[in-house]
């Protein structure tokens, strides 16, 4: 009896040792209008991990499936519920397009553009790409940008398409060995873009990593990222009519939180209801238009970026080696 006892007090042990750090009960709620979001007692689900940075989730637009980049692996995996996981991709952003030392590192964020291609920022290839074919000998990728005024774009992060067919886009240093102290670095700044047919605009180089972006429904404002520890801030900018971008404005800090919950301001989703979800400090953040802090949904690791299905029912996670999901309420 006694070596039976202590069998199971050693697995007991052992179970305890390793927990998982997705918690049991995510959802953290700070103001009652988060209940028209999510259900108090919504769980995550772990669908897959084992990633070294999972990032960039995005659904397919024909088959809903979940592709999602794991940056330092230079690969774009694919997830569903029939199949599991299956490798997509691979090299996913670094191709040897740019012909200098570099972390290699691949895509990260993805979207699928009006046409239904699937466009990639590309950390090692320093530009926007789009998806043209996938051959026996791997994927095929057309230019949009990979420069701005004769130099070469930093390491574009994460994009948005406009109803119009343009394209924004950030691009902070984070794909570059030595980040802003790296000799590849030809811009000075880290900047937000937008891209209209060929024609590169800079929105601005005010901030210092600018990451995740995101347009509210009515495309009258522009919501960015900064994920800069001594920065944790998201901030908003006007877009007026012709098409004009004004003056940021600070639209929630979060620099509090950073020494005391993972992660930083990264990817982020507007609801057609205005609503926020933004991965920051704590897992993801829900806002309300008026930067108004509703909740969180905890994950325990840093959470990098999130999607939504194509019915907007769930919503997707990428959390440091973890894909992961949560069911939304569909009044969302």
């Amino acid at each position: 009896m006694r070596h039976s006892l202590t069998l199971l007090f050693f697995v007991s042990s052992l179970a305890f040792a390793n927990p998982s750090p997705i918690p049991a009960n995510p959802v953290q709620q700070l103001k009652a209008e988060l209940n028209q979001i999510i259900a108090a007692d919504a769980q995550l689900d772990i669908l897959a991990e084992g990633f070294r940075w999972s990032e960039g989730p995005v659904a397919e637009p024909k088959t809903g499936d979940i592709l999602f980049s794991d940056v330092p692996e230079n690969k774009v995996w694919r997830w569903n519920a029939k199949d599991g996981l299956t490798l997509y991709l691979s090299p996913s952003g670094h191709t040897g397009l740019v012909d200098e030392p570099s972390i290699k590192q691949g895509s990260n964020g993805l979207i699928f553009n009006k046409n239904n291609q699937l466009v990639l920022a590309q950390h090692g290839d320093r530009r926007l790409a789009v998806l043209t074919s996938v051959d026996a000998k791997g994927p095929v990728y057309q230019s949009l940008i990979s420069g701005y005024q004769g130099k070469l774009l930093n390491s574009p992060n994460d994009l948005i398409q406009h109803s119009n067919g343009s394209y924004l886009f950030t691009d902070p240093p984070y794909g570059l060995k030595d980040g802003d102290d790296s000799k590849q670095k030809q811009l000075t700044f880290n900047g937000v873009y937008w891209l209209k047919g060929s024609d590169l605009t800079l929105i601005t180089d005010q901030l210092t990593r600018p990451n995740g972006l995101a347009l509210s429904p009515d495309e009258q404002w522009l919501y960015v990222a900064n994920s800069d520890p001594q920065a944790a801030q998201w901030w908003k900018y006007p877009i007026a009519a012709d098409g004009t971008v004004g003056e940021g404005q600070l639209f929630f800090d979060a620099t509090a939180w950073v020494n005391s919950k993972p992660g930083l301001p990264d990817g982020l989703k507007v609801l057609p209801s205005g609503h926020l979800l933004a991965t920051g400090p704590g897992g993801v953040l829900v806002f309300n238009a008026k930067g108004e802090h509703l909740g969180t949904i905890q994950t325990g690791v840093a959470a990098a970026n999130v999607a939504l299905s194509l019915d907007q029912q769930y919503l997707y996670i990428t959390a440091s080696s973890y894909l992961l999901r949560i069911k939304l309420k569909t009044a969302a």
